[in-house]
């Protein structure tokens, strides 16, 4: 990575107690040269009168800065990720954690500093996240895509029935799955809707797909584990009084419609995301999971 100039900074939403930290590191990165770039309405949350800082929106952002700061939990992340994805960039994201769990957003308030020196002198170490790309092929020809670091959802409104979809892999029909849903993850949502539906934990650097039912009606429907090479295809058999949704890390969606195909794929572009050198995957398991000790 080369050293960043510009350094994007985005905040969840209406995160008071981020104001001071948010004014902290505007003012160290200042000092050593190098532009903060506020998300717009984490502009919001600065004290006024403040020193005037440049903010632009999140896709601007993606693709103007070296380097982002997210503060906030994973669901924080994951929307400057998706946005990342969507916008073609490479840019690494750094989170820092203002959540509960903070898988992505491992970083912590004391470790902030640290971690933005070691990214800044090119000490960072960076982890390269699979991406989904999500395609959604419409009887009308339309063809919405989305991109997903942690998964894509096809499930049923609250009152619907039981869903039935036809999963395919690649041009093989593998199975159909009658549930209330169906979760198409990455290694990196392995821990997220996955893991609470009772998929498989999968470590992050692996090159594969999870499919995990939401609560299957048959016994015989169980998670499964494919190689992320060949895309994932869904086709759901929607009747009258149904109300099937798609949704992308819970982010984004949509309402899919009687002949409409899900399609999801590794996408082109990897997240590089940074972490703190000093912990490894199954140390960050074992104190946000408390995995293997209970």
């Amino acid at each position: 990575m080369t050293i960043p100039r510009r350094v994007g900074i985005f905040a969840k939403s209406h995160l008071r107690e981020a104001t001071p930290h948010l004014v902290e590191i505007a003012s160290w990165l200042t000092a050593r040269g190098i532009e903060p770039v506020f998300e717009t309405a984490t502009s919001a949350l600065l004290p006024r009168p403040a020193p005037p800082h440049a903010a632009a929106d999140k896709a601007a952002i993606a693709q103007s800065v070296d380097l982002v700061v997210v503060l906030g939990g994973d669901g924080t992340l994951l929307s400057m990720a998706d946005c990342i994805g969507a916008t073609g960039s490479n840019v690494p994201i750094l989170g820092v954690n203002f959540g509960s769990l903070g898988f992505l957003t491992e970083v912590t308030l004391p470790e902030l500093y640290p971690a933005l020196e070691a990214a800044l002198s090119d000490r960072g170490r960076i982890e390269e996240r699979m991406m989904l790309r999500s395609t959604t092929t419409r009887i009308d020809g339309s063809v919405p895509e989305y991109i997903a670091l942690n998964d894509v959802v096809i499930t049923k409104a609250a009152r619907s029935r039981m869903i039935d979809l036809s999963v395919s892999i690649g041009s093989e029909f593998v199975t159909r799955v009658k549930a209330d849903g169906l979760i198409v993850a990455t290694p990196t949502g392995s821990t997220a809707y996955n893991l609470a539906a009772g998929g498989p934990i999968v470590q992050p650097t692996l090159d594969a797909l999870l499919l995990t039912p939401i609560a299957p009606h048959t016994l015989t429907n169980r998670p499964i584990v494919v190689p992320a090479s060949s895309p994932v295809r869904v086709q759901p058999h929607i009747e009258e009084r149904d109300e099937l949704y798609v949704t992308f890390d819970g982010q984004a969606g949509l309402q899919l419609q009687a002949g409409d195909e899900i399609r999801i794929c590794r996408a082109e572009r990897t997240l590089r995301l940074i972490r703190p050198s000093t912990r490894s995957y199954f140390e960050v398991l074992r104190q946000k999971l408390k995995w293997g000790e209970r």
